[in-house]
């Protein structure tokens, strides 16, 4: 008997839940969303799962119903932790899952994205990640004064922001430090080099200050719904997250994706779902939605039972999709729903794992650490 292939999961947390009635359902916890400990908890139950990662929502303005910046309303969540610290502060108090924190790029430089995510991935033993974010709010942009960015261009800056940050992973060789106190030398000066990148947006020299990250390249996802978004995500990252409401759509965005790749490592497609997940998951949302509708939103919405979604997602991962990233529509309800229903059905499926294997994020997904350029090239500095 042919085993089935495995899948991998993610899941996706935003404050207390995708719909944005969420923090006013009974199990809710909006007096905890500005304390370290409401996230770890939700972070350990995905952990206590199996899960491969967790996204971290983040954002350069608080949350709004308009594109060009805050809104006027009182009734929802306003407000966020920065992700990337966050991430810093779950990593020692977990041992497997990975942390992938989102990460504005449009107004944020690639030098310090360099360094906090290779930070993250020393704390966290080889579980770092990060998800890029463009931003075409006017409001964000009024935060820091920076010219307007043609929202035409805003995918093609965040391309050369990935490439700088990658190449800044890679300015230390992985035996740069030397640490030989008889000696007195502490690195290989020859093993640091610069990057000397040129672009439209950014000039960056290098070295970066912090040394080649364990995973050599933490893990970059991209969020990707249209054309343009999977030729951005097919080049830049390592998973891509797309929505996947049917087999056809599923089929349709692994080919565009893989129409756009330019190198021999294919990325993982996942597909992006939210959930509102047991045998009450259609009275939850339906009282929920009483509250306030949500926005309209490309991902696609699931209500229902744990064997029911485990048929849809085996529907969708025969047309090339490899893991799903599934957001909880009411937290902590859906994120247990998903770890206590969801996962063991699975796992009687024998399409997910029953336990961690050991390594780093990146070996967990199948991905081959990167041979360093610099090094490759022999390049001197």
């Amino acid at each position: 008997m042919v085993r089935p292939t495995q899948w991998h999961l993610a899941v996706g947390l935003d404050g207390t839940g995708w719909h944005p009635a969420s923090w006013r359902s009974q199990l809710a916890k909006p007096t905890e969303l500005f304390t370290a400990g409401y996230w770890l908890d939700l972070v350990q139950r995905a952990e206590s799962a199996l899960l491969d990662f967790v996204t971290l929502a983040d954002s350069l303005g608080p949350q709004s119903s308009s594109q060009d910046g805050p809104d006027e309303r009182t009734d929802r969540v306003r407000g966020r932790l920065d992700a990337g610290l966050l991430a810093a502060r779950i990593a020692p108090r977990t041992r497997h899952i990975g942390l992938v924190p989102e990460i504005v790029v449009t107004h944020t430089e690639p030098f310090h994205v360099s360094k906090s995510v290779a930070t993250l991935d020393y704390v966290s033993g080889g579980r770092a990640g990060w998800l890029p974010q463009v931003s075409a709010s006017g409001g964000d942009n009024a935060h820091f004064g920076r010219r307007a960015i043609a929202p035409a261009e805003l995918l093609e800056e965040a391309a050369d922001h990935v490439e700088v940050v990658r190449r800044l992973w890679d300015s230390w060789e992985d035996d740069a430090e030397i640490r030989d106190v008889a000696t007195g030398r502490f690195i290989d000066r020859n093993k640091l080099h610069y990057i000397d990148f040129r672009g439209k947006w950014f000039d960056v020299k290098g070295p970066s200050i912090t040394p080649r990250p364990p995973q050599g390249q933490p893990l970059v996802t991209a969020a990707a719904s249209t054309p343009a978004e999977h030729r951005f995500a097919a080049r830049s990252a390592d998973v891509v997250f797309t929505p996947a409401a049917d087999p056809d759509s599923a089929r349709r965005a692994v080919a565009d994706v893989r129409a756009h790749e330019d190198s021999a490592a294919a990325p993982h497609v996942f597909g992006d779902l939210v959930v509102f997940l047991g045998a009450d998951a259609a009275d939850r949302r339906a009282r929920l939605d009483e509250l306030d509708r949500p926005s309209t939103s490309d991902t696609p919405v699931f209500t229902g039972e744990a064997e029911q979604l485990a048929d849809l997602l085996q529907s969708l991962a025969e047309r090339g999709l490899t893991g799903f990233r599934l957001l909880p529509g009411e937290l902590p309800h859906d994120l247990a729903a998903i770890t206590d229903e969801l996962v063991p059905v699975l796992q009687r499926r024998g399409v997910f794992r029953t336990a961690y294997e050991t390594g780093s994020l990146r070996d967990r997904l199948g991905l081959a650490r990167p041979v360093n350029r610099y090094a490759t090239a022999g390049g001197t500095s």
